[in-house]
């Protein structure tokens, strides 16, 4: 199975929840600035109150070790209280705690549970786990439909994992059409992204392409571009290309 995109990676972006002993906003500040004590302390508070977004935060201070000892029973304790008031990033990190069993026994059928509340909030990288426990069966019956259909959702949301993934759907033919015009579209977005492996695939497929069909596939991708990715890839077809 492709490796998953696991965590949320950073401290939330900030909140203006307040509380006497500081808002979520000064624990941020505290967090980046590398004092993570002071963090702890105001997630802390906040956390014991009842607020999601700091549980989901003392989580992620758990798990990456930062000022406290790393801990995955403890981190695994913030994101399940956090997940369970519907948080969508730590339902996606509840999740991958489940697919790399950390802090309990791996569980493809309880990551795919978490993955899928969170994808439904329109979290892209859950979408994109999601997708990709369905192309390999993992927790879920297999089914490259629901794996395209997860991938999409989070490629056009600009994640560069899921744009190279679904070029290589395109490319190979795994759950939709093989279309060597679709491959190239979401290579060169996700080239765009910055993902080198995107690039190189976006380069080959050109070489199995006719001058034609690198020219639709330049335009749909121009059309994306322009559309922040609000796009369909399904539409066009070869001899649309002005």
């Amino acid at each position: 199975m492709k490796r998953l995109v696991l965590m949320a990676t950073t401290v939330l972006l900030l909140s203006a929840t307040t509380v006497w002993a500081g808002t979520m906003k000064d624990g941020d500040v505290a967090y980046h600035r590398g004092d993570y004590v002071t963090a702890s302390k105001i997630y802390g508070s906040l956390a014991a109150q009842g607020n999601a977004r700091a549980q989901n935060n003392l989580g992620m201070i758990s798990l990456k070790g930062h000022g406290v000892a790393h801990d995955d029973a403890e981190a695994l304790k913030w994101f399940r209280l956090a997940a369970a008031q519907g948080l969508a990033e730590a339902q996606l990190n509840l999740g991958a705690m489940y697919a790399e069993g950390l802090g309990l026994a791996q569980d493809y059928a309880q990551a795919g549970k978490w993955f899928r509340l969170a994808a439904e909030q329109g979290d892209a990288k859950a979408q994109f786990n999601l997708g990709l426990l369905y192309m390999s069966g993992s927790g879920v019956a297999h089914n490259d439909a629901q794996a395209v259909t997860w991938v999409r959702k989070s490629a056009v949301q600009g994640l560069a994992q899921a744009q190279y993934t679904l070029g290589s759907m395109y490319e190979h033919g795994q759950g939709v059409k093989q279309d060597y015009v679709r491959a190239y579209l979401w290579f060169a977005l996700g080239a765009d992204s910055g993902d080198t492996d995107s690039a190189k695939s976006r380069d080959r497929a050109a070489t199995l392409m006719t001058p034609k069909q690198i020219a639709q596939a330049r335009k749909l991708a121009r059309d994306c571009r322009r559309r922040t990715l609000k796009c369909s890839d399904r539409s066009a077809s070869v001899d649309s290309v002005d």
